[in-house]
């Protein structure tokens, strides 16, 4: 099946350790909520998108061992050296969920827009398989935001995907420029109004409109940032703990 309106889930939702092994992880139960959306079967198939670490081999094992404690059919696609898979748009439109990692948002976008990899995220988004990511997994659907894609200090986004027709700020509260940078942003004009999370939060966007924002760890919250003047105005989200 496929969700019932097209669906993202964009977030600051890590993995949970899983052990002492600092390779071993696993998914919190945002993941279950992306396939719940995507009205998944028992065994939800869900591709890893890793470009964003450069498909990095033992961080995509890692990925791999990780959804796999969830009962997912997963696959992965890899861009370097070359793509892996000889129908991109087949494979993916095949999804449940498609989950992209954190990473350089820069370099994820510029290979992606290489690969026509955006048409056909859109396309897929559209058919109803849920597009779910974690920071550069989270800012790459939105007008933009702020990156450390080219290393510190963090520089504006303007060129993301514009799947949503907003700004996007992951790790709202961990890092201590982002919260300061995007309301410059937003508040000058470089960047429309838009949503925060903290670490361990997320939002869920049915179509075009935030659903509902969630979190796995309590205490931590979205928002809602909009342009007030020459400055910004940021609002609490009620965040639901899953």
């Amino acid at each position: 099946m496929s969700a019932l309106q097209p669906t993202i889930v964009a977030t600051s939702i890590g993995f949970q350790p899983d052990g002492p092994d600092l390779s071993n992880f696993r998914p919190g139960p945002a993941y279950s909520l992306a396939a719940r959306l995507a009205r998944a079967g028992q065994h939800p198939r869900l591709c890893i998108i890793a470009t964003a670490v450069g498909d990095n081999p033992a961080a995509l094992a890692s990925m791999h061992n990780a959804f796999s404690k969830l009962d997912m059919v997963v696959s992965h696609l890899r861009l370097f050296p070359m793509p892996n898979v000889d129908d991109i748009e087949g494979h993916l439109a095949k999804q449940d969920v498609i989950w992209v990692s954190g990473g350089n948002t820069a370099n994820l976008l510029a290979l992606w827009r290489v690969h026509g990899l955006d048409r056909v995220l859109r396309a897929a988004w559209e058919a109803g398989t849920v597009l779910m990511g974690v920071s550069a997994g989270s800012l790459c659907w939105h007008v933009g935001g702020t990156t450390d894609s080219f290393g510190l200090p963090l520089h504006p986004m303007t060129d993301a995907l514009g799947f949503l027709p907003y700004s996007n700020s992951p790790h709202h509260d961990a890092e201590p420029e982002r919260r300061p940078l995007i309301h410059k942003l937003i508040g000058d004009g470089t960047l429309p109004a838009g949503y925060a999370t903290d670490n361990g939060a997320g939002l869920v966007y049915h179509g075009t409109d935030l659903y509902e924002a969630v979190t796995e760890t309590p205490g931590a919250l979205a928002y809602e940032i909009q342009r007030e003047g020459d400055g910004a105005r940021e609002t609490p989200l009620p965040t639901r703990i899953l």
